[in-house]
Order: structure tokens, then C-alpha cells, then sequence
């Protein structure tokens, strides 16, 4: 039997843990340092670890007997978790600090991309503004202008005209928004179509794709507003069909694991190419994550069957194309629910009300709600963070999940709630 360890947070981890506690084959999981919702899960067991901290994260699994660490943000993996637990015997799903550059460096994935010859938008990139503000006079509007480092999905900004390309140069160039991950820029092209999620369990030259997924990132209803985490996702995604998959399969998602492998830096983890789907069906890369998704997870944690740490052991004994993956085969959705304010300023500590009445066992077995921004105070459950809840529902038919998800959502408040009310809204 499995023990294994999670680190996180959000709503993600909450999803992943949740997956790995209903595991045949999982005997204990600990969460690092999980939310409210983590704690409450009976098999789960949140745990105070500083995980910058290699030393204490070695000690902790080996003295807890871990045999699996799957990471769920993506700063740990950047920061080279993988590297340690790996050389000290544990067995940890994730990419090098190396691999994981493909994220951490939209510098990096756009020389790589082009490199190899895999689809994405034309771009530059700048480290002076001077330089930066010349280019955008020669630039056809909009036009995306994104920091090159971390910047927890905020980094990215669509400009509509040059008065806000040039301020936004200044804001990451000049000013600093976003320390470090801002002072060198990526200003490329704005492609129009649909934006998708492929995620994938990768094992260094195998691949196995999780379900299809659509988030919505712009905050407010009809996909306007500022970007943020993402405020809602669902799967399976119609806008993926057949033909395009399967073009995303070889000429994206085999073609970045040739080309790591070729660059001497194989990659093994959660793999998630960010996609923009044209009217013609083409698709392009706009970003690579190298952990799963959020909000995109929650969905697709509630239709996955098979193990998930089964999982992980094969892609890391780099055995994926000897499995497959067993899903629910009906349609999830998941609608986040924020404080106002978010993503900019908001408040914390609000009295989350409701969540007793929803819980799976109260409500409805097919609603799940994941936890991200929460704590517990006093015995209430409060709020914590920018995006504090995800409410999950399954059923036949997009349509019906989308319906239930916003069932459960208006039984759950507290003083200044704020969540989309169309999640789902281009599928359906």
C-alpha cells in the first residue's frame, strides 16, 4: 500500500489528494499545507512542512515512510523539489528544475517552441523598454505582452491599443509589477479562436492525455474582465475534436517531449499546453504548464476511475504506454467562487456559510466542492485567498452538470462572494 505526500495549497491539491485518498491502493495522504477542505477529508492529513526546505521534506518521507511525492504548484518544481527527492530514493512525479523551465521561462518555451518547430504565436522578447516600445510601433493590435518569469497566472496582458502596450512594458520593465519574473518580456501576437487545455501524464518520451478541459480565465461573464487563475472549467471539451487532438497529440505534446529529450532535459510529469484553437481547426501553443491546471484539475479529478498514483509510478518508471486510463463518461463542471476584488485586492476571513448542507453526502453524491482560499478559525471556515472555493457537479450532460454546479453555489455564501454565472457558456 501507498503513502503519499502532496504539496499545495489550492484547489488543485485539494482535487489531487481527494483522487489519491480514494485510491485502492493508497493507504495514507498527507497534504502540504492543504486548506480547510483538505483537513476535513477523512483520509487526508494536512501537514505544516516548509517545503523550500529540501532537508526537512527528505526527513519528513523517509521518516513517514513516503514512497510517492506528487507536487501541485509550480514554483517547488522550478525550484528543483524534484531534483532533491529524487537523488535521496523518492519516488517524486514531477519535472527537473532543468525541464521545468518550459514554464518557468516563457523565454525558454518560446526559443524551444520555435526550435523545434512547433506551433505557436511570433513573438520577441525585450529586457529595455526603449527597445520593447520601438517593436510595439511596428506591431499590429491587440497584442500580448507577458512577464518571463512566475507570476502565478497574472503576468499575462492583452493590449488593445499602444498607449496600454507601452504602459504595460513600463509596469514589468520599469516598474517592477512583477519583481523579478517581469524584468525580461515576451511580446507576441494575439491569436484569435478558442483557448484549450491538454494535460497529459508524460514519462520522459511516452505520453498518456488526461480528459479534455476548457477553463475560463477572464474573471466576469462573457470572457471580458481581467485575467486571473481561472474562474470555472468543465470537461470533456467539445472544441477538442478528433482530428485536432490527434494534431495536438503528434505535433505538440510528442513533439515537446522529442525535443526535451533531444535537448537532454526529458520531461516527466503533468504536462498542460495551453491552446489556442482557430476557426480552421488549427491549434497553436500559447503557454506550457509543467504541473496540472487549476481549475482545470477539480473537473477532471471527478472523472477520473483508474489510481492516480498508479498512475504516477508507471509514467515514472517510464512505463505509460503500457496503461490506459479509465474515465467517467459523463460531462463535469466547475464553477470557482472568489472574494470581490480578486484578482487585485480583497478581504479575508469572511464566514463561509453553507458548505455543511452541500457536502456530497448532504446535497447530491455527484457535487464535490474543492477547497483553495480557506482556513479554519474558531471552528468556522473562512476565507483565505483570492479564489476560495470550486464547486464540482457530474451528469449526463454538460447543460445538466453546469445546472447542478449553480444549484449547489447559491446555497454557499458570505459577505462578499463574487463568481461567474456562465461557466460553460461556449460549450453549451
Amino acid at each position: 500500500m501507498n503513502r503519499v505526500l502532496v504539496i499545495g495549497s489550492g484547489g488543485r491539491e485539494h482535487a489531487l489528494a481527494w483522487r489519491l485518498s480514494q485510491s485502492l491502493t493508497v493507504e495514507k495522504t498527507f497534504v502540504t499545507p492543504g486548506n480547510a477542505g483538505t483537513a476535513m477529508e477523512p483520509a487526508i492529513e494536512n501537514v505544516v512542512l516548509d517545503v523550500d526546505d529540501f532537508s526537512i521534506l527528505i526527513a519528513f518521507c523517509q521518516s513517514n515512510n513516503i514512497n510517492l511525492v506528487i507536487i501541485g504548484p509550480e514554483q517547488p518544481l522550478v525550484n528543483g523539489v524534484v531534483d532533491a527527492l529524487s537523488s535521496s530514493g523518492i519516488a517524486c512525479f514531477g519535472p527537473t528544475a532543468q525541464a521545468a523551465q518550459l514554464e518557468g521561462s516563457k523565454a525558454f518555451a518560446k526559443e524551444f517552441l520555435e526550435r523545434h518547430q512547433i506551433p505557436t504565436a511570433a513573438y520577441a522578447e525585450f529586457t529595455e523598454v526603449k527597445a520593447a516600445n520601438i517593436y510595439l510601433q511596428t506591431q499590429n493590435f491587440p497584442i500580448v505582452i507577458k512577464a518571463d518569469g512566475l507570476a502565478a497566472g497574472k503576468g499575462v496582458v492583452i493590449a488593445e491599443d499602444l498607449t496600454q502596450a507601452e504602459a504595460a512594458v513600463t509596469d514589468m520593465l520599469a516598474d517592477n509589477k512583477f519583481g523579478d519574473a517581469g524584468s525580461r518580456i515576451i511580446i507576441e501576437e494575439f491569436l484569435v479562436g478558442e483557448e484549450a487545455s491538454y494535460i497529459v501524464m508524460a514519462d520522459g518520451k511516452n505520453f498518456l492525455p488526461m480528459a479534455t478541459s476548457q477553463d475560463h480565465k477572464a474573471r466576469d461573464n462573457g470572457d471580458v474582465g481581467p485575467n486571473t487563475g481561472g474562474m470555472g472549467a468543465y470537461s470533456p471539451a467539445p472544441v477538442v475534436t478528433d482530428a485536432i487532438d490527434q494534431y495536438v497529440a503528434d505535433e505538440i505534446i510528442q513533439a515537446t517531449l522529442d525535443g526535451m529529450a533531444k535537448d537532454g532535459m526529458p520531461f516527466t510529469g503533468f504536462l498542460y499546453a495551453g491552446l489556442m484553437i482557430d476557426a480552421q481547426g488549427q491549434a497553436k501553443v500559447l503557454e506550457f504548464n509543467v504541473r496540472f491546471g487549476d481549475p482545470e484539475t477539480q473537473p477532471i479529478m471527478t472523472r477520473l476511475k483508474s489510481n492516480l498514483d498508479e498512475l504516477c509510478f508507471s509514467a515514472i518508471a517510464g512505463q505509460l504506454d503500457q496503461v490506459s486510463v479509465e474515465w467517467d463518461s459523463r460531462f463535469a463542471l466547475g464553477v470557482v467562487m472568489a472574494e470581490a476584488g480578486y484578482p487585485f485586492s480583497y478581504a479575508k476571513g469572511n464566514r463561509i456559510n453553507g458548505l455543511k448542507e452541500v457536502g456530497a453526502d448532504k446535497l447530491d453524491s455527484n457535487i464535490k466542492i474543492f477547497h483553495a482560499g480557506t482556513a479554519q478559525k474558531e471552528g468556522h471556515i473562512v476565507t483565505s485567498g483570492g479564489r476560495v472555493l470550486c464547486v464540482c457537479a457530474l451528469d449526463e450532460s454538460l447543460k445538466e452538470a453546469q445546472n447542478k454546479a449553480y444549484q449547489a453555489v447559491k446555497k454557499i455564501g458570505w459577505d462578499s462572494e463574487y463568481y461567474r454565472t456562465d461557466i460553460g457558456f461556449k460549450a453549451i
